[in-house]
């Protein structure tokens, strides 16, 4: 069924959006991405042709299969030249608002059958289809960062999807080289369900047990076999990011485990959102 999907949109080109455009065009698939503005998308490209040729260096990939995967894809800042794809992943602002009005948008370019997933981290896919009259189109492809390296996709299914359209795009997230797993609307899917208020912890743990960022990382790294430490990670995911996440999840389930620690929401006031703003638990190099 994956077949069927020839050609993909993707809408929003920041980080995540433009690893996702990455990982459709590297898989063979004509990608176009949409950004505000043409210096955006050009950005975007740019970025994509540096981590692509980062894997010719490697000896991941060749030169030439590089150069076919810019080559599939096209940049705009035109929604409208989303009409012909075959499927289209929203990476736009976690907002519930600006999701809804892009998917109502979306309506009216694309072609009857075709799918639209929505990469949202912690919001309701079921609410953000409801702004669609086709809301049985409407998937969730929750891909984790950096897209191109890690190999989950939590393929989200809300109860208004139709079963073609869901298995088309877990079949998809498969042609991706990935490894979907099927999950239902429920909050924080899977891995965020379980993994922040497990962050949350070890956030806490820093001040009520007075251990240090370093000595935190380590502890989890070497003793739980964590690949990278929680701190790390929280920088990495950004820390207005996590914070976000974890007030939807507080709001939907309520338990105080989800809440974000105080000394994340001071940070996030502060401007330390982690490797994006070159400081948060640790400091970076721009």
């Amino acid at each position: 069924m994956a077949g069927e999907i020839t050609r993909v949109g993707v809408v929003g080109l920041g980080t995540m959006g433009a690893g996702i455009a990455q990982v459709c065009a590297q898989a063979g698939f004509e990608t176009v991405g949409v950004e505000v503005t043409d210096e955006l998308g050009a950005k975007a490209r740019e970025r994509v042709g540096y981590y692509l040729g980062r894997s010719v260096e490697k000896e991941r990939m060749t030169g030439e299969e590089r150069d076919a995967a810019l080559a599939r894809l096209a940049t705009t800042t035109s929604r409208a030249d989303l009409a012909g794809c075959d499927l289209v992943i929203e990476a736009i602002v976690e907002d519930l608002g600006a999701k809804r009005e892009l998917v109502a948008e979306l309506d009216g370019i694309l072609a009857p059958d075709a799918i639209v997933a929505t990469n949202t981290s912690a919001l309701s896919v079921t609410e953000i289809a409801r702004a669609s009259a086709r809301a049985e189109r409407v998937v969730g492809m929750h891909f984790f960062n950096p897209a191109p390296v890690l190999p989950l996709v939590e393929v989200v299914r809300t109860e208004l999807a139709a079963e073609e359209p869901y298995e088309r795009a877990y079949g998809f997230a498969a042609a991706l080289g990935k490894e979907p797993v099927r999950c239902s609307d429920t909050p924080g899917f899977i891995v965020n369900r379980i993994l922040i208020p497990l962050l949350n912890d070890c956030v806490r743990v820093l001040d009520e047990a007075g251990v240090s960022p370093e000595d935190l990382d380590k502890a989890m790294r070497f003793g739980a076999g964590w690949p990278i430490g929680p701190c790390a990670l929280v920088d990495l995911i950004g820390v207005e990011i996590h914070v976000h996440a974890s007030e939807a999840l507080h709001a939907a389930l309520g338990e105080p485990r989800m809440a974000p620690p105080e000394r994340l929401v001071r940070m996030q006031a502060e401007g330390k959102l982690g490797r994006k703003t070159g400081e948060g638990f640790f400091t970076y190099e721009s």
